[in-house]
């Protein structure tokens, strides 16, 4: 039997993790100047791309991470770093280079991760898997990690409408403001990673 409260509490906790609303953005920043059907398939492919990161990780993450001597605070320290490049991109006015290469470069990398299924949302859902002790807390689990995921696929779909109306103009203001952000989040993770080594975790 599905456990409600632990699906309520996996998708507020991933939810609040990978903030779809924070999502929105940095989306149109990278897909600004594309058609809204490239625009629509590039939200479907990133969330695609993270569901399957975040369901890998889910069922061999520890393993992966043991076979090759990764720990959680190095996985998380380079995760911030590749986000801050992406940050810095979006603040230079070099995002250009990436909304040249091909659609589903943005999917994988940067949108799919590790925007979307970075290093806070895959340690928490391997934390949840962790503690899975019946058939109902597997698949109450799953259907949390799916709602966030149709959660995120929605926003991004649904903004569309949004970089219409703000034109070139708000778009740029929009990127100025995605590049902060984002790499405000970027050095939050790599400072958490750091502290995690320094107090002997990795």
């Amino acid at each position: 039997m599905i456990d409600a409260v632990l699906l309520v509490e996996v998708f507020v906790t991933l939810f609040v993790i990978m903030d779809p609303v924070g999502t929105v953005p940095i989306f149109l920043s990278l897909t600004a100047g594309r058609s809204p059907a490239t625009a629509r398939r590039a939200a479907w492919q990133a969330v695609s791309v993270s569901f399957l990161v975040i369901t890998l990780f889910a069922l061999f993450g520890q393993q992966i991470l043991n076979y090759l001597h990764i720990s959680l605070p190095a996985l998380q320290c380079a995760g911030g770093l590749l986000l801050l490049l992406v940050a810095l991109e979006l603040l230079t006015g070099k995002q250009h280079e990436l909304t040249a290469s091909a659609d589903a470069n943005i999917a994988l990398v940067p949108l799919g991760t590790p925007l979307l299924a970075g290093p806070g949302a895959i340690v928490a859902t391997m934390l949840f898997v962790q503690d899975i002790g019946s058939v109902g807390d597997g698949l109450s689990v799953a259907l949390g990690v799916l709602g966030v995921h149709l959660a995120l696929w929605g926003a991004m779909r649904y903004s569309l409408p949004i970089l219409r109306l703000i034109r070139d103009g708000g778009v740029l203001l929009v990127t100025r403001i995605a590049g902060l952000l984002l790499s405000a989040i970027a050095v939050q993770l790599v400072a958490n990673a750091v502290r995690a080594f320094i107090a002997g975790e990795g």
